[in-house]
């Protein structure tokens, strides 16, 4: 055991030479410290209320408490602005009873959004994701509303997940 001693210069040294290191696992550039997350657009017909406002702050949430990055809420003064608009909201049915009935639904959102990098004056990120849950039509409005909850989520953590790892 007489190399241990090695061991922990060397790992210190290794870790030195990584580029954007981050114990939160993301890749920020340096120069980025603040970022604003203006209010979602809902450009959908058709959606559960405040979705708008649950992907807002899902997003604020994602980006200000997993990141390193402050929130910053003049949009003028961020080094990132995260600009998000809901381009659509379906509910197919995808499974039928044979009585012509749907007896599992499927919502899908899809999501544009851009992740302007202020202090280069480019974008970082410019994509549309989408998700999709499935629920019981027969719970009514609270079975939509409890689909939309989970499309929010997936939708937040894979806008983050591009925008932290694609730098």
């Amino acid at each position: 055991m007489r190399n241990s001693r090695y061991a922990a210069p060397l790992a210190l040294a290794l870790l030195a030479g990584c580029g954007h290191y981050s114990l939160t696992g993301t890749a920020l550039p340096e120069h980025l410290r603040t970022v604003a997350v203006p209010l979602v657009e809902d450009r959908a017909a058709g959606a559960v209320p405040d979705l708008d406002r649950a992907l807002t702050d899902a997003l604020v949430e994602r980006f200000a408490d997993r990141s390193r990055l402050r929130l910053e809420t003049d949009e003028g003064a961020a080094d990132l602005v995260v600009r998000a608009t809901v381009q659509r909201y379906q509910i197919d049915p995808v499974a039928v009873t044979g009585q012509e009935r749907a007896a599992l639904n499927r919502l899908s959102v899809a999501l544009a959004v851009v992740a302007e990098d202020r202090v280069q004056s480019r974008d970082r990120l410019r994509r549309t994701f989408t998700a999709s849950a499935d629920y019981d039509p027969a719970a009514g409005p609270a079975g939509e509303a409890e689909a939309a909850a989970r499309v929010v989520e997936r939708l937040a953590d894979d806008v983050f997940t591009a925008a932290a790892s694609d730098w």
